[in-house]
């Protein structure tokens, strides 16, 4: 930090607070060894490989890209690790993924497309001569070799340098076709970004055959650079054709077998594990109202149900299930009695009140995973249900909290409001504790927040003020999200940072989660089943009204609203239906037109377009642009390949049709993630000017 650091500045070189601090870790199986990610400073985007020596609480660096790479950079990245740093949200370069074996001795990283292999109790790392591009190499649970995705194929390299071809060499086979990786759909929406798994006894992969052929293909080209190559892209927009994913186990020794199941039913592949307890799978329809949890026959590939999930809505994934118990106890989540509820061998174990998130972890003592009361979703909390049934919260702090567990040690992570960024703590069973360090920096603000829970539907809000506010009105700016899957009213300092920073440029700044954000049971949730617009937006008006009951610091004749993807949808939206509300939005990366955006996702919420043109149409910004009055302005990354450019200029084109004024800021090289330090910066910054200059003067 220096002297002349503003508070837009250090939120885009830090990366949001994000650099320095421990990240990605991992225990060993006897609970001696904790690795984790983690740059030099709350600056420096590349990240190392530590582990820590539980006994005597030092710290080694094992993977330095610094020494591996000679300069350290890895900017010739393949383009898979591109795809998936992007699909991943990750802005930070050097050792950004790593995968160990099953003891945790053997750890395997790729660095600018090469392998590298570092043993865990030596220290030492060392490149693999394999051939590349290298992407999502992991060790066998035995760590005799590891495996890895290279363009099409998936390869496998012995510790020795050698490495041999073990799937996608047919030269018959089409270049759509490729193994080992996820799919566009997979890693985006359904949170799976791998696409192979090893046996417990490395002989066998299970790995994914992806064909993109019958995807649509979509052009994202770089206007301000027109003598470079426009960039192709398979896309699979809402009622289109999905890519066509496969399972097969790929023995070592040549053997390949099919996995057998209803494919035409269920296409979608939401998760894989192979425990000794065996090889499961869950399984999605199309319309997403019905899954399955299969065990797999290792030896035929034919599939066994062990549960099966129906819902009139949808059925959600849960981060962390299905899996397997060492007996072959079935751990799962779903929507039972108008809660998400921890289930085991197919029944509810947990109570109505609470609403699970995420499985932890799973052994044979015990299950750890994270829940809030399903009327409060501004903390997540750790618990923990044994075999005989009792339930415990293992943390109670108002904040959010995850705990990874192996072998008799934690590092549980916990953020809170009082805090800035997040303190990581070792545990022994022996009763030895001690902190990771983390190097992030300190924000230049901090968070002046009241929350609130509105009378009508019971919507939370966090309200930030000046810190120097005399009580008099302010303009009003919401920042809302606003869509599934995502809060922003949490009891997390670094949360509010970017708010409480236009809170002190003379802002009162409301933060809401309407319905349709997780955490408030089921019915709160499919509150935007068949209709993404209505209820977010009711939403944030009814917050809005309430608050300013409560306090006078509001002023309702001057208020503007922004957001980033859906909470950028939601700003547009809401000049455009209520003017009579809000007087200035901002819209970055917003979803125009919910037919150019993809399958898993839109059609969850929305159905099939071919079938329900009626809610494409309710939901669409397009229609909606002759009756824009109010300063508008659209933001949007050029290169975004996840909400691609067109949405933006599809609502611009009707809006100039429609003969009404608005600005239009494009990104160059940008993709949905804004990491570039100026541009972070400069956008922040943009946005200040555009509220001071589009929100009328106070009323004498």
């Amino acid at each position: 930090m220096t002297a002349a650091d503003t508070f837009p500045r250090q939120h885009a070189r830090t990366q949001r607070f994000t650099l320095g601090a421990p990240r990605d870790i991992t225990v060993s199986a006897d609970g001696e060894r904790v690795m984790f990610l983690r740059s030099s400073s709350g600056t420096d985007p590349v990240n190392a490989l530590w582990v820590l020596d539980v006994a005597d609480g030092t710290e080694r660096l094992v993977g330095d890209p610094l020494a591996l790479l000679g300069d350290g950079t890895d900017d010739d990245l393949p383009p898979m690790e591109r795809a998936r740093r992007e699909r991943s949200r990750e802005g930070a370069g050097g050792i950004t993924s790593y995968a160990t074996d099953g003891a945790g001795k053997v750890a395997a990283f790729a660095l600018g497309g090469r392998m590298f292999v570092a043993g865990l109790l030596t220290g030492l790392a060392r490149s693999l001569d394999v051939a590349g591009p290298v992407f999502d190499p992991r060790p066998d649970p035995t760590a005799r070799r590891v495996a890895y995705a290279s363009g099409r194929l998936l390869c496998i390299g012995e510790l020795d340098g050698t490495w041999r071809v073990l799937a996608g060499g047919d030269p018959a086979e089409a270049d759509t076709v490729s193994w080992g990786s996820a799919d566009f759909i997979a890693a985006e929406e359904m949170h799976r970004f791998r696409g192979y798994w090893w046996s417990p006894d490395g002989s066998t992969i299970a790995a994914c055959r992806v064909d993109m052929s019958p995807v649509d293909e979509w052009v994202i080209a770089d206007p301000a650079n027109p003598d470079r190559p426009a960039k192709t892209v398979r896309y699979p927009s809402a009622g289109t054709n999905n890519a066509t994913v496969s399972l097969h186990l790929l023995g070592l020794n040549g053997s390949h077998t099919d996995v057998d199941w209803d494919h035409e039913f269920f296409p979608y592949i939401s998760s894989v594990e192979w425990t000794r307890a065996g090889l499961i799978m869950a399984v999605q329809a199309r319309d997403q109202r019905s899954s399955m949890t299969l065990k797999v026959d290792e030896i035929t590939g034919e599939t066994e149900v062990l549960a099966h999930d129906n819902d009139d809505a949808w059925v959600e994934l849960v981060p962390g299930v299905p899996r397997l118990l060492p007996d072959g106890t079935l751990v799962s989540a779903a929507d039972r009695d108008g809660a998400r509820r921890l289930m085991v061998n197919d029944q509810p174990v947990t109570p109505v009140d609470l609403q699970v998130r995420a499985v932890l972890e799973a052994d044979g003592g015990s299950i750890l995973f994270q829940a809030n009361p399903i009327d409060d979703s501004t903390s997540l909390h750790v618990w923990r249900r044994t075999h005989d049934g009792t339930l415990t919260a293992l943390t109670d702090e108002p904040g959010i909290h995850t705990l990874t567990e192996r072998g008799g040690t934690s590092v549980a992570r916990s953020a809170t409001l009082d805090e800035p960024g997040a303190t990581h703590l070792v545990s022994h069973s022996s009763g030895r504790t001690r902190p990771l360090e983390s190097f992030a920096e300190t924000p230049l603000v901090t968070p002046n927040v009241q929350f609130f829970q509105s009378d009508v539907t019971g919507l939370t809000s966090a309200l930030l003020l000046p810190h120097d506010h005399d009580g008099s009105p302010l303009p009003v700016l919401l920042d809302p999200y606003g869509g599934p899957h995502a809060l922003r009213v949490q009891n997390s300092f670094n949360a509010f940072v970017a708010s409480q920073w236009f809170a002190d440029q003379g802002f009162a700044v409301l933060v809401t989660d309407n319905r349709g954000t997780p955490g408030r049971g089921s019915v709160w949730e499919r509150a935007v089943h068949g209709d993404l617009a209505t209820a977010p937006l009711e939403d944030q008006i009814e917050a809005l009204h309430f608050v300013a009951k409560e306090t006078a610091a509001l002023d309702r004749s001057r208020v503007a609203i922004r957001g980033w993807s859906f909470g950028g949808y939601l700003a547009a939206l809401a000049v455009l239906r209520r003017p009579d509300v809000f007087h200035a939005a901002i819209a970055g990366a917003p979803v125009t037109e919910w037919r150019l955006y993809d399958t898993h996702y839109t059609e969850r919420y929305l159905g099939d377009p071919n079938v329900s043109a009626a809610q494409y149409d309710a939901s669409s910004l397009l229609p909606l642009a002759g009756d824009l009055t109010r300063p508008l302005l659209l933001i949007h990354g050029l290169a975004d390949d996840n909400v691609v450019a067109a949405h933006t200029l599809q609502l611009s084109s009707a809006l100039l049709a429609a003969g009404k004024r608005h600005e239009v800021l494009p990104l160059v090289g940008v993709t949905h993630m804004t990491p570039q330090e100026q541009v972070a910066e400069n956008l922040l910054l943009h946005q200040l000017d555009f509220l001071r200059r589009s929100l009328p003067e106070p009323m004498s």
